[in-house]
């Protein structure tokens, strides 16, 4: 099963996290890179600041399972019609090679404006490196 399927079946009550959390990570995903006008807050792990929001004291990076989520989004900042650069990237590299670049703790919100299809995946052990992971035990 697909990304959106798992996070269908995970909303409805019948999903495993586990096969939810593996299909996050296989997943290509679309990862808006933030500009000057759009009012986005920058993540710049290499001056190409990924578009983000910041809620709670955690940098949520937005990522999307298709162009069409993309545009959604955009319908929502009122930007229709304006084009969108954005970072093709997988799941697994978003969490294990960006996460640890951000400054504090980071997760990713997948097709946020999509209400009954977003999916939050925090930093949390078992989703981000468990140095990363806000709950994560340091065993010393």
């Amino acid at each position: 099963m697909e990304l959106t399927g798992e996070i269908s079946a995970i909303r409805s009550g019948q999903g495993d996290p586990a096969r939810l959390v593996g299909e996050f990570r296989r997943a290509v995903l679309l990862v808006p890179i933030a500009g000057a006008t759009d009012g986005s807050a920058d993540f710049d792990p290499s001056h190409g600041g990924l578009m983000s929001a910041v809620q709670g004291g955690i940098r949520w990076l937005y990522a999307f399972t298709d162009e069409e989520s993309l545009a959604r989004f955009a319908d929502t900042r009122g930007a229709v019609g304006r084009e969108w650069t954005y970072l093709s990237i997988l799941g697994a590299r978003l969490v294990d090679a960006v996460i640890p670049m951000a400054d504090g703790p980071a997760g990713v919100v997948v097709n946020v404006a999509d209400p009954d299809g977003s999916m939050f995946f925090p930093p949390v052990v078992g989703i981000v490196p468990d140095g990363y992971a806000v709950d994560a035990v340091d065993v010393a």
